[in-house]
């Protein structure tokens, strides 16, 4: 596992697992899984998820210490000698009292990134404005897009994949929207529209990299607008009852979007699929039990693999299962750590048919800040790995390759990209995959039954027990 610094210029139901499959959950405070061990303390002592030297990222396994000269080495990389701790949005972190990088936001294929930032200065009196990070290139950099007026922080930006940046501004009980694009020495706008609404939140950037949609929640309906890409201007392109919140696309051509839906009278949270290319039709995609919250975090358009998070268990836990599958939702232990908040941010795209052989990064919470995390469902051990400083958690994305890209901003570095590869787990055999899960924590093999055209149709049905199943 190795990696490196690029650094550039400034400027519908799903059944559960089986409980007796993997070991019952240690309750808050217990010891977690050997060899995990959470990030050193702002003051560098303490241990390290992994060790930086040299440019190389080691795992974090065993007793996950660090060497005093992996300490040095990692702090004259990424913020000044002494600095140890991966979280990359600690003002401590950086010099020159610059700002935190504000949250970034990422085209479906990594080349182009935005956010809003800052230019150094006291906060009440720091100008915001949006920048455009290019990503796909030899080396990254950065593209600052102010207008003569400066930003509120609460505006919102998406890149497209033509490299222009959509911006929401909220003014009074409207929002309005723009394209903005680099113009030689300044910036051009081209303005889009407004939308008068309460509340409005930009979704991911659609996959067909022209679109991008927001939500707008209400307390009986939600209406999902098209605001970049149309025919003209903003439009409102579904309506779904009942509160909505989340966004994930399932699809490729940016047409089968999933929300996290709550009924108009109330009741549980469960993950459905709206077809736009239906007029909103609306299809149940989560329902692992009746009563139970089913959120969708993250799919992946290639090997249908979805990452989720469902209190089914008996309280909330990450789990993951495959699109039109008939197997059962898993929930690994491996994921489930003592005082930390672990949400998963990327999957290792272009393993069709491979569902278990995907990377999933991890961004890991805790107490002392954030640092990274990487599984695939075919392991059984969750790889901890120290941030870069300046990381914007939870930015980040793979290669087919299995390589990770996590941006970051800092006082010596206005733009990197620190690269990190997925760490190899040991395959478990043929035999091992059909068997189902075991006290050992592996899951059971589900690629034999992934379709090569993946349907967000719901998962199978089953009991919170393990059902007898052919070979």
């Amino acid at each position: 596992m190795t990696a490196c610094a690029i650094e550039g210029g400034s400027a519908g139901a799903a059944a559960t697992a089986n409980p007796e499959a993997e070991p019952e959950p240690e309750e808050p405070g217990e010891s977690g899984e050997p060899g995990m061990t959470g990030p050193a303390g702002a003051d560098g002592s303490g241990p390290l998820p992994a060790s930086i030297a040299d440019g190389r990222i080691a795992d974090g396994e065993g007793e996950g210490q660090a060497d005093e000269e992996g300490r040095e080495q990692y702090g004259e990389r990424y913020g000044g000698a002494g600095a140890a701790s991966p979280t990359g949005t600690d003002a401590r972190s950086y010099a020159d009292g610059a700002p935190p990088p504000g949250r970034f936001t990422l085209t479906a294929d990594g080349a182009y990134a935005a956010r809003l930032t800052a230019a150094p200065g006291p906060p009440g009196e720091r100008a915001w404005y949006p920048e455009r990070w290019t990503l796909d290139g030899p080396e990254p950099y950065a593209v600052p897009l102010p207008l003569d007026q400066p930003e509120e922080p609460d505006s919102e930006v998406a890149p497209l994949a033509d490299g222009r940046v959509l911006i929401r501004r909220r003014v009074a009980d409207r929002h309005m929207f723009s394209l903005l694009y680099p113009t030689g020495p300044g910036t051009g706008e081209l303005l889009l529209g407004a939308v008068g609404c309460a509340e409005m939140t930009l979704l991911p950037p659609s996959p067909d990299g022209r679109c991008v949609y927001a939500l707008a929640a209400g307390e009986y309906h939600a209406s999902l607008w098209r605001v970049a890409g149309g025919a003209s201007g903003p439009e409102e392109v579904a309506r779904i009852p009942g509160r909505c919140s989340g966004g994930v696309w399932l699809d490729r051509a940016g047409r089968i979007l999933a929300l996290d839906r709550q009924e108009p009278g109330g009741g549980p949270v469960k993950a459905v699929a709206v077809d736009l290319g239906r007029q909103g039709e609306v299809t149940a995609l989560l329902q692992i039990a009746p009563e139970s919250n089913d959120r969708l975090l993250l799919a992946d358009a290639d090997s249908g693999l979805l990452l989720l998070r469902s209190d089914a268990p008996g309280h909330d836990r990450l789990g993951w299962g495959v699109l039109g599958s008939c197997l059962p939702v898993r929930f690994p232990e491996c994921l489930r750590l003592p005082d930390v908040a672990v949400t998963p941010f990327a999957v290792q795209p272009g393993q069709m048919l491979m569902p278990e052989s995907c990377a999933v990064a991890l961004r890991i919470d805790g107490a002392p800040g954030s640092w990274v995390g990487v599984w695939r469902p075919t392991g059984r051990r969750l790889h901890q790995f120290a941030a870069p400083l300046g990381w914007v958690p939870g930015a980040g994305f793979w290669s087919r390759d299995g390589v990770l890209r996590l941006p970051y901003a800092n006082g010596a570095t206005p733009c990197g990209v620190a690269l990190l590869d997925a760490p190899e787990d040991v395959e478990p055999s043929p035999a091992a995959g059909r068997t189902g899960g075991g006290e050992d924590g592996r899951e059971p093999s589900a690629a034999d039954t992934a379709p090569a055209v993946c349907k967000p149709v719901p998962l199978g049905q089953a009991p919170l027990h393990q059902a007898a199943r052919p070979d």
